[in-house]
Parts: C-alpha cells; sequence; structure tokens
C-alpha cells in the first residue's frame, strides 16, 4: 500500500510550562504523531532565525519530520505560548502576538505539496491573521480531502473565519464545548448528536468528530454515528492530547479502517498521550493495542 501523504498548515511554537519549554503547536503535534504512525507527514508553517527557532528546527528534523516547507523569517520571532497547568485537566493558553507563523507565505512548492497531498489538516487559530489567512485559503483549494481541527482561543477567532473554513472541509474535529458555541450561533444545543447532525448539513461537511474529554468521543461519519467512551488512565497533563487523536483518527480514515475502530484507537492514543508530559510522547502500536484490549473503558 502506497504511504499516505498529509500536510499539516499553522502554528509550530514553543509550550513554555512551568517546568521549562516544549515544543508545540496542533499543526505540529498533529504532523508528529502521524510520522510516528507511519504517514508521510510534512508541515507549512513560519519560524524566526532566532535561537529558538534554530532549536525548533533541530527537533522537528531529529523527530524526523519533513521540514522543507518551514519558512523562516526575520521580521517576526518564533512563537511562544504561556501555559497555566493550575488545573491538569483544563489547560489555558496566553498566545503570544504577532509571531513568525502569523505570516506564512504562499509559495510555489506549499502549493505543489498541497496539491499532491492525501490530506490537507488546519486549524483556526493559524487564521488570525490576515497573511496566514489568505495563505491558507488559496492552499485549501488545492487540498483533495481537507481536515478542519477547530481550536477556538479567545480573542482569536471570529464567528465570520470559523464558519467560512466550515464551509470549505470535508471533515472537521472539535471539541464538545466548542460544538456548543457554534451551534449557539444559529440555533439552541438541545441534544448532541442533534448538533452534530445539524452542523453537517449547515455547512455540507460529511464527517464531524466530537471529542467529549475523558470521556471518549463521537464521530459522524456517512450519515452514521460511531462512540467511544473513552479509557480510564491516570493523566499527566493534557497538552496535545487532541492532536494526537486527530492523528490517529485521520489515520485510521486514510487507511480505510471502520470508523468505529478509528474512533476507538484515536482515544485511546489520546488517552496514552495524556499519561506523559507534554505533547509529543511517542506512543508505540503495542501501547495502543494493550490498551485497546484492556477493561480500562470510562464506564
Amino acid at each position: 500500500m502506497e504511504t499516505k501523504k498529509v500536510i499539516c498548515f499553522g502554528e509550530v511554537l514553543w509550550d513554555m510550562l512551568p517546568s521549562g519549554k516544549m515544543p508545540g503547536g496542533a499543526p505540529m503535534n498533529v504532523a508528529f504523531h502521524l510520522n510516528n504512525f507511519g504517514l508521510d507527514s510534512a508541515i507549512i508553517s513560519r519560524i524566526g532565525t532566532d535561537d529558538l527557532g534554530d532549536e525548533l528546527l533541530d527537533f522537528m528534523q531529529s523527530a524526523g519530520l519533513n521540514t522543507t516547507l518551514v519558512q523562516r523569517g526575520t521580521n517576526h520571532l518564533t512563537g511562544v505560548v504561556k501555559v497555566n497547568m493550575d488545573d491538569k485537566n483544563e489547560i489555558t493558553y496566553k498566545i503570544v502576538q504577532p509571531v513568525a507563523w502569523d505570516y506564512i507565505q504562499l509559495d510555489d512548492k506549499a502549493v505543489e505539496a498541497v496539491e499532491q497531498s492525501d490530506c490537507f489538516v488546519f486549524g483556526s487559530l493559524a487564521a488570525r491573521n490576515p497573511g496566514t489567512r489568505e495563505t491558507l485559503y488559496e492552499l485549501i483549494k488545492q487540498a483533495p480531502f481537507k481536515v478542519f481541527d477547530v481550536n477556538l482561543r479567545e480573542p482569536y477567532y471570529t464567528k465570520e473565519i470559523v464558519e467560512n473554513l466550515l464551509h470549505k472541509t470535508d471533515m472537521v474535529k472539535m471539541n464538545a464545548h466548542e460544538l456548543a458555541m457554534i451551534t449557539a450561533w444559529h440555533d439552541t444545543l438541545t441534544d448532541e448528536k442533534n448538533a452534530i447532525k445539524n452542523l453537517s448539513e449547515r455547512f455540507d461537511v460529511p464527517t464531524v468528530c466530537v471529542t467529549r474529554g475523558g470521556s471518549g468521543a463521537v464521530l459522524f461519519r456517512e450519515g452514521e454515528f460511531f462512540e467511544s467512551r473513552g479509557f480510564e488512565v491516570q493523566v499527566s497533563d493534557t497538552i496535545g492530547s487532541g492532536d494526537s487523536f486527530l492523528a490517529a483518527l485521520i489515520k485510521g480514515i486514510l487507511v480505510g479502517e471502520p470508523p468505529a475502530e478509528s474512533v476507538e484507537t484515536a482515544c485511546a492514543v489520546g488517552a496514552l498521550v495524556a499519561t506523559r508530559r507534554g505533547a509529543t510522547p511517542v506512543i508505540s502500536k503495542e501501547e495502543i493495542d494493550a490498551l485497546l484490549a484492556s477493561a480500562m473503558r470510562v464506564r
């Protein structure tokens, strides 16, 4: 089977934790885990020519990520995020602005890579600045299969931008809180599944996935719902759990796994990442299989 190619677009940065800095940014985290799962993943982003940019590039390359589409510029610093971990289950972020990834430029290499990919992954945070947002809009036009990772961070989104991206995508992933927020723009949220079906119909998105934190996730695909209750694990922190979940789900969909299996595996991966520190621990197939075979489901 030919290796699937995935292009992830958006922010790469340093998460500034109380214990020190760790590499992050949702698109980079997704690309990292896709690479770990054996897919050919690359990231389109931008970093500064500063020391933090050098260190971030070193990390990505040492992790085996394709960085040929990572741009560098002298006008803006590499992105950083100040992370508040007072509640390990509800991490909050202060995202510095403007930084290098706010100015990702459109170039021929990026266009060609997206055209030749099997999947293009993007989020709402990267659309906060007009420079990167216009690049994203152009690249979406070239993508064969588009995945929108909703990541609503105050004050870095607008209803107009989020809905524009929803109209452009083939698959969307969001958490339950984000589903409630987006639904409230048009309707009253009375039932999760009805809200998902309404969103799918309103924006013509065939595949919708909603994560429920430690209580698993629900996937709506081809007119059917598939659910996982999630797994009971000892949480270290939840940084990157949603990104690893999305990577596992994308992998399952691209290689043709049954939807129920894909969402269950994705929940297992997200749970395993939550047992480690930071967003990019390497999770082995053996660990995933062991958790799936266990009786550690949320009751």
